[in-house]
């Protein structure tokens, strides 16, 4: 069976917790931030987990994570 190439965009942006999740960070958070509340900007920081809907097409672009 060949190798399995990462997609190299995928590897940047989610990593893989010490449980098989998947994390990511969140959107919104490049500009027009005086727009946005100082709480909605402080929960923006914080990473959260993939979707479960996503996650099996994730795995394919990162198979080696």
């Amino acid at each position: 069976m060949p190798k399995i190439k990462t997609n190299r965009s995928a590897a940047k942006r989610f990593r893989v917790t010490g449980s098989g999740k998947i994390k990511r960070n969140k959107a919104y958070k490049r500009h027009i931030l005086s727009s946005k509340g100082k709480k909605r900007k402080r929960n923006l920081r914080h990473g959260t987990l993939v979707a479960a809907a996503e996650v099996k097409n994730i795995r394919k672009l990162i198979p080696y994570k």
